[in-house]
């Protein structure tokens, strides 16, 4: 019940007797709403709030591999000389990767990726586009790994974008907290040859971005792949291999092989030897392969050549012979570097081609026959045009 009384002042006196509320409960009760609405307005505004004072801090630093310089939000590295076969020694801090690679080689470098200025509870996210591309976007690919322990292969390795709107993930969600983690560039060279393959110096920027996941807030930083630029270079590289049914070619500083005992009559050829008939004495004939390669030329096909560079201490008896099938026919390989023996004008990069390599021993008796150990050099040459 609720009750008014006059008062002598003037004023109406109002008594809560009947609603159980007391002023000094009434007064209680407005704090607690005041509070209840304070704590409503931060709650709407905390995101807007967080983001501001708990901004990410992205830094790429040197992780094992090549050496980033400069500071946030501007670094710089680079892969150095590359090529299309993977030849000649890398820069100091990068790995050249053939497993899982079709079509060239993969150079790749592990890098610090530091993620600081969050609070303890905050993860982010890390991505990557390739804001600047190389002008040889066919020759020159930017690949990325994650965790940088896994990146042992090729297939380990994801195309870089080259749009900001949609990146390449690094780290996915739900992302790290505050720490330094190592992840590995790739850079893939195509061993490409023909119309506007081209070697020389090139270079991309890449920007990365890492994002908190609570509040959205960002932070972007670049790298600038011209420190030192990438060199693509030409390369050529020629093999010899065992072919079947031949005799074994073991590969070291330099190929070898040996033809065992052998005589003029052709008696008792050894395992992968066919002897062949010839005048004034026999061939011993064996399968071989040749297998040449080349990177970054205009051309698409090479030639090759041969010659004895360091003939047998008895050429009159022993000779080496070339022919394109078992049965011949064989002619003799020249012994000058000026005028060398043609193997083939047409052939293509990553070829294997079957030649026969003929031993011939002569039947002769007499004074300048003799018996024992020899040996003789030859000289394979592959020439882009």
């Amino acid at each position: 019940m609720i009750t008014q009384e006059r008062q002598n002042d003037g004023r109406t006196h109002v008594s809560g007797a009947g609603l159980g509320i007391s002023p000094r409960r009434g007064a209680s009760f407005l704090r607690l709403f005041r509070l209840m609405l304070l704590a409503l307005v931060m709650a709407c505004l905390w995101p807007a709030w967080l983001g501001a004072q708990f901004t990410p801090t992205l830094t790429l630093s040197t992780g094992g591999g090549v050496t980033i310089s400069g500071s946030h939000p501007s670094f710089s590295a680079g892969f150095g000389n590359v090529n299309g076969l993977g030849v000649g020694v890398p820069s100091a801090g990068v790995t050249l990767l053939t497993t899982g690679v079709t079509g060239g080689v993969m150079y790749t470098t592990p890098y610090n990726i530091t993620i600081s200025g969050m609070q303890t509870w905050q993860h982010a996210t890390v991505s990557v586009y390739a804001s600047v591309n190389f002008t040889k976007p066919a020759l020159l690919i930017l690949e990325s790994c994650y965790p940088s322990s896994g990146c042992t292969t090729g297939a380990s390795f994801t195309t870089i974008s080259l749009s900001a709107a949609t990146p390449t993930p690094i780290i996915a969600s739900p992302g790290i907290k505050n720490s330094t983690v190592t992840a590995s560039l790739g850079l893939f060279v195509a061993n490409s040859n023909g119309a506007g393959v081209a070697a020389g110096a090139e270079t991309a920027i890449l920007t990365f971005k890492a994002t908190d996941l609570t509040s959205g807030a960002t932070s972007t930083v670049t790298l600038n792949l011209n420190n030192p630029s990438e060199n693509l270079q030409t390369a050529v590289q020629l093999l010899l291999a065992t072919a079947p049914g031949g005799l074994t070619i073991s590969p070291a500083s330099d190929f070898s092989m040996n033809y065992g005992n052998v005589n003029g009559l052709g008696i008792g050829p050894g395992p992968g030897l066919t002897v062949v008939a010839s005048a004034g004495g026999v061939i011993y004939s064996t399968p071989y392969l040749i297998q040449p390669s080349f990177s970054t030329f205009t051309s698409t096909t090479c030639s090759i050549t041969v010659y004895i560079s360091t003939d047998f201490a008895n050429p009159t008896i022993l000779t080496l012979e070339d022919a394109a099938a078992s049965a011949g026919p064989y002619v003799g390989i020249s012994k000058s570097s000026g005028a060398q023996t043609s193997i083939t004008t047409t052939a293509a990069s990553g070829s294997s081609l079957t030649r026969y390599l003929g031993l011939f021993v002569s039947n002769a008796n007499g004074a300048g026959a003799f018996t024992g150990a020899d040996s003789a050099t030859l000289t394979y040459t592959l020439t882009v045009p």
